[in-house]
């Protein structure tokens, strides 16, 4: 997004990238061309934003997929001092002869 300086006008120009080519959108001059460029900033804020909240998220996921593999160790700690074992992914109590 750029003002861009005409002899003693000021446009502003959206730019866009299509591929590997950028091409430029006339969006106005003087207020109209303001009110353009207030819009396209508070889009790209919403963008970061939006962006922030994934990482987020993401490093939550990762916390909870840390705090998961830890309860399910724990589980098979337990479960195997208790005479229990696995068959077919299963637990199951071991027969005693």
């Amino acid at each position: 997004m750029a003002w861009e300086k005409r002899g003693n006008k000021r446009y502003y120009y959206r730019k866009r990238r299509q591929g590997g080519h950028v091409s430029s959108e006339y969006v106005g001059a003087g207020e109209l061309a303001g009110a353009g460029a207030a819009l396209d900033a508070l889009e790209r804020e919403v963008r970061r934003a939006e962006r922030r909240r994934r990482a987020e998220l993401r490093a939550l996921d990762a916390q909870v997929g840390q705090v998961c593999d830890l309860i399910r160790a724990l589980t098979d700690a337990v479960l195997l001092v208790n005479d229990y074992h696995t068959h077919k992914g299963q637990w199951r109590k071991k027969r005693h002869a």
